[in-house]
């Protein structure tokens, strides 16, 4: 359950609204997700958060699926359930195959495994991956 209502296009704000209206043009789809909506009751930070994500998940040296599967792991190591879900969802939208969201979650286990052991052991870093 979100700690805040989310807001219909009626009650957002009409600032809120142009921010909706970008989200649907810009991915050429009617539908504002949950995420925007909790985030439409702060119109500045919602502008600014949309700005970010539509800069950094544009165009760029990595590849759309690319940048979808880093989020996936970010979101994995953060606990969010929500990214997780949606950007596993955009991944899927990109092209993602079944066998590669298993590679991806193989490749995070194998991370998480390996962070911690690292960390307890407080493994010094090797001068040589000092760059």
């Amino acid at each position: 359950m979100a700690t805040v209502p989310l807001l219909s296009d009626s009650e957002a704000s009409p600032e809120a609204r142009a921010v909706f209206d970008d989200i649907r043009a810009t991915r050429g789809s009617d539908f504002i997700n949950n995420f925007w909506r909790a985030l439409a009751h702060d119109p500045a930070l919602l502008r600014a958060t949309w700005d970010r994500l539509k800069a950094v998940m544009g165009p760029g040296t990595l590849d759309p699926l690319t940048k979808e599967l880093i989020y996936i792991a970010v979101s994995v190591a953060n606990g969010c359930e929500y990214c997780a879900h949606s950007h596993t969802a955009a991944a899927r939208a990109k092209g993602m195959t079944a066998e590669q969201h298993g590679e991806l979650l193989s490749v995070i286990g194998m991370a998480a495994q390996t962070n911690a052991l690292a960390t307890a052991l407080q493994v010094p870093v090797d001068d040589t991956f000092k760059v």
